[in-house]
Parts: C-alpha cells; structure tokens; sequence
C-alpha cells in the first residue's frame, strides 16, 4: 500500500466531545497524507450528521441507538437497531475498503469497529477517559492499538497496545493568538474586574446553571464579572436572573467563539468531559469541575479527580453544587495565590499534538 493512499474509516459521535477530537484526528491525517481518503460513520439522528460535512468530511449514519434508561420501553426495537447497525457497518466495509477503523467512542463506534475486527482489518481505539468504557474494554481486546490521555490505563487494556497521546483538541484552542483586550473587547467587558467563564457543555448544565441563579448578585457584587453559556432550555431564566447587571454579566445559549471566553475567563466553571479537560489543560486557566454525575461508569468524575490529585483544578460534586459551588468561585476570586498555584500545576499537563500523536499511530498500523 502506496503511504499517501491510507482509506480511513473514523467511527462515532453523539456529543461535540467525540466528534470534535475525531475531526481533529481526520485533518492531522490529511495534513501529514493530503491523498488520504477518509470516511465517517456516525448515528442517524445525531449531532455527527450536521457537524462532519461541515468540517469538509463525508459521513454514512448507521441506524443505532443506545439503551434509554428514562423511557424503557422504546428499547423494544434496540435488539433489531443493533442486528441493523451490525449489518449496515459489514456493508461500508465491503464498499469502502478501508485500510484502517479508527473508534473515537459514541454509538456507531461499536459495530463499525466490531465488524472491522471481524473483518481482519486493523483497528484503532482513541479512549478519551480516565475511566474506560464496556464497549472499549471489549474492543480493546482485538485493537491494535488504544490512544489514551491518562496513566493508569493498564487496569483495562493490555500494555502493549497502550498509546499515550492526549485527547485531540481543536486547532483555534491549541494556536489561540487572541488577546485579553481582543477577548474583553468581543464580551463588552471591563480589563478592571475578573471574569467567571460558566459552562456547562453545549447543551448547558442543569446544576450548574441552577446553582449561578441562585446566587449570581453574589458573584457580581463580589466584583467580579459574568460571561455564562447556559443552553438553549436555559437562556431565558438565566437572563431574568442578571437583570440589572447586563454590563458585567453576559448570557449565551451558546458560545462557538471559546477561544475569546478562554481567554477572557480569569476562573472557569466546566463539566469534565475528556474534551473540556484537554483544553481547559492547554487554556491553563485556575478551573472548577462540577462532574456529570449520569456519565458511563462515572467517568467524568474520574477524570476530574486525576487533576485534582495533581493539585490542577478544584471539583464540586454535582449534588453539592447549590450549596458549594459559588462559594467556592468566590473564595478562588479572592486568592490569587491558590490561582496561580492551580496554573501552575495545570500547565505540564497538556498536550497540543495529540491529533498527530493519534495520526502517526494510524499510518504505522496501515503500513
């Protein structure tokens, strides 16, 4: 096989935090191999079908789904949305041919990578988590390789397939030559006063946003100010909330410019999906975790906990949010010592060519 003819297959999405690192990966292959051709597989319905062609990329959805707990009995046709994605994922084998499958994780990660090692075709594995997923733990078994972002990843994969090369991060994050006055100027805030950047994943966050209602005139009367990303449910209550204060505080369903709010931000408040992590330790901002608490195997607080065991970011247990969180921001607004404590240790732990790690990782197995 000719270098720079490798046909890709990158399987998976369901959230930004897949999908975003998955392009990412996509463009380091190109950058290094501009004949690669690269396929998408992702799940009908979800967000991979809209943002994947955006990015330039071609994209197949497979009919699956995952096990919803809220509603069980829309899981009656699970088994045959299963058998289905089983079938479909052999056909874009046969098709596309690829010389490699890449799983980043999300439902149509697991009969494309399934069926691949089936097939006799390398695989790869990019687990984001500290805390390893059942589907990867099973793929992890036939892959020949699993990029990871974590130590200690040796409790579910064997060894010597273990890859350490960080979570892939957007290039706009890793390159960012935005300034403070840039960032102040593009929010309408002042240089004088500290900024709380307040986000909970693109669809917001029920506790968090719950939490900064409650007790926002405490944050802005503390002096400091507001740029808030709270989703779209969220938006209207969370306007009511700041009224009044619209000069020093900034409501947004949401924000795509995360590079200007990163650099704005002087404290951060953040979910800990792998992704958010992988920034937020490029971004090297003093930052607060306020876990998912519904994550497969609770991975979100596993990843928040190995940076607070490096001393790298404090985290709030969701449940503790009302009554801890702005306390929390507040005495961290007040310390600037613990702030630069916490850049300090956050700083080593990032990595900014996580996607040319993964790349190169890809063009040794097809080869």
């Amino acid at each position: 096989m000719n270098n720079n003819n490798i046909k890709l297959i990158i399987a998976g999405g369901g959230t930004g935090g897949h999908i975003f690192p998955a392009i990412a990966i996509a463009n380091a292959v190109k950058n290094r191999q501009a004949l690669s051709d690269i396929l998408f597989v992702g799940a009908k319905g979800k967000m991979e079908m809209e943002k994947v062609p955006a990015a330039g990329y071609k994209i197949i959805g497979l009919d699956i789904a995952g096990f919803n707990r809220s509603h069980l009995l829309k899981n009656i046709f699970l088994p045959f949305k299963v058998m289905k994605s089983f079938l479909q994922a052999k056909k874009v084998l046969q098709d596309f041919k690829p010389n490699v499958v890449v799983g980043v994780g999300g439902y149509a990660s697991f009969p494309m990578v399934y069926m691949a090692q089936r097939n006799g075709i390398p695989t790869l594995l990019q687990e984001q988590n500290s805390f390893a997923g059942k589907s990867n733990k099973i793929l992890g078994k036939k892959a020949n390789a699993i990029c990871v972002a974590y130590d200690g990843m040796e409790r579910f994969f064997a060894k010597e397939k273990i890859v350490n090369t960080g979570n892939p991060v957007r290039k706009n994050i890793t390159e960012n030559h935005i300034s403070k006055e840039q960032a102040l100027d593009f929010f309408q805030l002042k240089s004088n006063q500290k900024i709380v950047f307040v986000f909970g994943g693109s669809l917001g966050a029920k506790s968090i946003n719950e939490a900064i209602e409650a007790q926002v005139k405490t944050i802005l009367e503390s002096g400091a100010q507001l740029i808030w990303q709270t989703g779209e449910a969220f938006v209207e209550r969370a306007k009511n909330a700041i009224k009044g204060y619209e000069h020093v505080a900034k409501v947004f369903p949401f924000i795509r410019e995360m590079d200007y709010a990163y650099v704005a931000a002087d404290i951060i408040v953040a979910r800990a999906g792998a992704s958010s992590i992988a920034e937020l330790c490029i971004v090297a901002k003093p930052v607060i975790f306020v876990p998912f608490p519904f994550a497969s195997e609770d991975h979100q607080m596993h990843n928040a906990m190995s940076l607070a065991k490096h001393h790298a970011a404090i985290v709030v247990k969701d449940s503790d949010a009302k009554a801890e969180l702005v306390s929390k921001i507040i005495s961290l607004l007040h310390d600037e010592k613990a702030r630069e404590l916490m850049i300090q240790h956050i700083k080593p732990l990032a990595i900014k060519d996580a996607d040319q790690n993964i790349a190169n990782k890809i063009f040794e197995i097809a080869n």
